[in-house]
């Protein structure tokens, strides 16, 4: 069994500082997934933007605050359990799938728009597709840092939770395309067509993000 050096040095792991950074991203999913679901769904009771970018304003400083912990306590390179350069590379990529989601949020805030019922239910496995993506993450992050830390799991089963988020973000990409498809054959001023682009192309990007998190985490254990 490996004995993790960095558990040794300051009493914590970086890669426990990453598990805690994804904590904050999967609340703020879970409230943007709600939200989205139900704007796009046409619910008459769905939380107004401003309540939701403020709260997930709140999300977003506790998660930067987080990485700047971890980045400020980094040990030596000796040290590290994963190479540095890539720790660090990981922390920006995960990061930035909140990004992604605040940004299709602030495209889709810009004015009211019309989903066709055919543009809805794309729409909607839109939505519940990329944020699925960022929740398989999860268990791939958490195997990782069990395999980092202790070398017991199961190296082909970790193995496959990174490719079961690529192979979800596949999901995603097909969803888009067809997006885009039916947003040409849309009738709704370029504005509107515009504006859901936009929108759409976030939440690919979002999905994107954490598959680009779990190719990373695969480097992390490669021998």
């Amino acid at each position: 069994m490996r004995i993790p050096i960095l558990s040794l040095i300051g009493g914590r792991s970086p890669m426990d500082g990453l598990l805690e950074h994804y904590g904050q991203i999967e609340g703020a999913m879970a409230l943007i997934q709600e939200s989205l679901l139900c704007y796009i769904g046409g619910g008459s009771t769905c939380k107004d933007f401003l309540t939701l970018k403020s709260e997930l304003d709140n999300y977003e400083e506790t998660a930067d605050k987080i990485k700047r912990n971890i980045r400020n306590h980094l040990p030596h390179s000796l040290f590290m359990a994963v190479d540095k350069t890539l720790f660090l590379n990981y922390t920006r990529a995960q990061d930035n799938i909140l990004d992604s989601a605040q940004d299709a949020l602030d495209w889709l805030d810009i004015h009211d728009v019309h989903l066709s019922d055919a543009l809805r239910g794309s729409g909607l496995a839109m939505v519940e597709a990329a944020a699925r993506t960022v929740e398989m993450l999860k268990p791939a992050l958490e195997d990782t840092v069990k395999l980092v830390h202790t070398d017991i799991m199961d190296r082909q089963s970790v193995k496959e939770k990174y490719r079961a988020v690529r192979v979800q973000h596949k999901v995603v990409r097909r969803i888009k395309s067809q997006i885009f498809a039916e947003l040409f054959k849309e009738e709704d001023d370029f504005k509107s067509v515009y504006q859901l682009l936009h929108f759409f192309e976030h939440m690919h990007e979002m999905s994107h993000n954490a598959e680009n998190c779990a190719d990373m985490l695969r480097a992390m254990i490669a021998r």
